[in-house]
């Protein structure tokens, strides 16, 4: 009676359909963002804009809440896209005919992308306007003292690198597994980036070594794993790397 395993009860009961892992989560979400990036054409140009704002903004040496608000408006570009991508796949499931409120879903939808869109150029505009134009060596100087910009950029261009090429390279498994392995890429760029920040230290070679060896065990866990190959792990580790030598050299 008490027991019982039949409707009701309270042995045995099965997880309720939408109850799931959170590595499980973040794998659909971050399969949902390839997905998006793989085809549709304007969240693609979206990936590649924010990454060139992103190197404006450390360029003319953009303060931290500059960045941060840069930030915001990229993300805000970003959810709107894909949550105008989502209803219309909502729209399109419900019906293939033509109807006019169907239509006007996909046009006010798609009027939010361009609200938010020319937001974030207000933004970018008002943040960077002033800055590009009398861009001159100082301002150069000023963004290689600070460390801090140029690590946060050189893994947010790796993140954004290692999803595009997921994208291109159609990844069954977006977040668990696939080419290239984005742990692989963001510890290696981190071990870059320790190693240019502590150059002038006394212990600039251990800080190196140890971060590389740091790295390479994150790669040696995700072959093991069997979650990525050798050649997935070596792709990453070389984005990684040399993402991170441009951002740490050319700026």
């Amino acid at each position: 009676m008490f027991g019982s395993d039949k409707k009701g009860g309270t042995k045995g009961t099965k997880p309720v359909k939408g109850q799931q892992g959170v590595a499980r989560s973040f794998n659909h979400a971050y399969r949902g963002l390839v997905y998006a990036v793989r085809t549709q054409r304007n969240m693609r140009f979206h990936v590649v804009a924010s990454a060139v704002v992103l190197v404006l903004s450390l360029l003319v040496g953009a303060s931290r809440l500059e960045l941060a608000l840069l930030v915001l408006v990229i993300a805000a570009v970003f959810v709107t896209e894909m949550l105008n991508t989502a209803l219309e796949f909502t729209v399109d499931l419900v019906t293939r005919e033509y109807h006019p409120l169907a239509k006007l879903a996909k046009d006010v939808s798609a009027g939010a992308v361009l609200v938010t869109s020319i937001a974030a150029v207000a933004v970018g505009y008002l943040i960077l306007g002033d800055d590009l134009g009398p861009f001159s060596l100082e301002t150069l100087e000023r963004v290689r003292r600070s460390p801090a910009h140029l690590t946060l950029v050189a893994l947010v261009l790796v993140a954004i690198a290692v999803l595009l090429v997921k994208a291109l390279t159609r990844a069954p498994n977006a977040f668990l597994g696939g080419m290239p392995s984005g742990h692989a890429a963001v510890s290696f760029a981190g071990w870059v980036a320790a190693s240019f920040i502590a150059a002038e230290g006394h212990y600039a070679g251990l800080i190196s070594l140890i971060t590389l060896l740091m790295a390479l065990l994150v790669c040696q866990s995700r072959v093991e794993a069997g979650i990525h190959t050798t050649y997935q792990v070596t792709a990453g580790a070389a984005i990684g790397i040399l993402l991170a030598v441009a951002v740490f050299q050319l700026l």
